[in-house]
């Protein structure tokens, strides 16, 4: 029994050090939007961004969220995310043309108009296919509720815990 609890003990310490790392990206994500003005907000030079469209279907699907790199460095094939008017687009670089680049989407049967090398934000490293998915579902309100609910009871449940203990001591 002494196992079990040092076993859920380590777990729970564990999932508290998880919490407050997402915390703490959370408050950086935040300060980068709303006190630096960003219009995107990136952790070690890396970004994430929920897909739109289908335009790249078959490689990336609607709601996939995509991790991309801060860079400018980019060559033709690359799956990259570049800004256009107040949009990110993740399209496939088809053709570089000295400072013009030409994408495209990997479902879409004509090429995007030229963009400058300064609208590109970076390439897409990753794929993280149906996170919009479960992004609705963990944010929806009941789910909200209900972890505050749980998190308050598993609060009480300590709480009460640590005074039985205090008393037998």
């Amino acid at each position: 029994m002494e196992i079990l609890k040092k076993i859920i003990n380590i777990i729970f310490n564990i999932l508290i050090i998880i919490v407050l790392i997402l915390i703490i990206l959370s408050v950086y994500y935040i300060f980068q939007m709303k006190v630096q003005k960003k219009d995107n907000a990136s952790i070690f030079g890396y970004a994430f961004f929920e897909v739109a469209t289908g335009s790249m279907s078959g490689t990336i699907e609607i709601g996939d969220v995509v991790i991309v790199r801060n860079t400018k460095d980019v060559e033709e094939n690359d799956i990259i995310v570049y800004k256009e008017n107040d949009n990110y687009i993740t399209h496939r670089l088809i053709k570089k043309q000295k400072d013009k680049y030409i994408t495209r989407g990997d479902a879409n049967n004509s090429e995007d108009a030229p963009i400058d090398k300064e609208q590109v934000y970076g390439i897409v490293e990753k794929v993280i296919p149906k996170v919009g998915v479960w992004k609705k579902v963990l944010f929806s309100k009941e789910v909200l509720i209900l972890g505050v609910i749980l998190v308050l009871i598993i609060g009480i449940l300590i709480s009460l815990k640590n005074k039985t203990e205090d008393k037998n001591d």
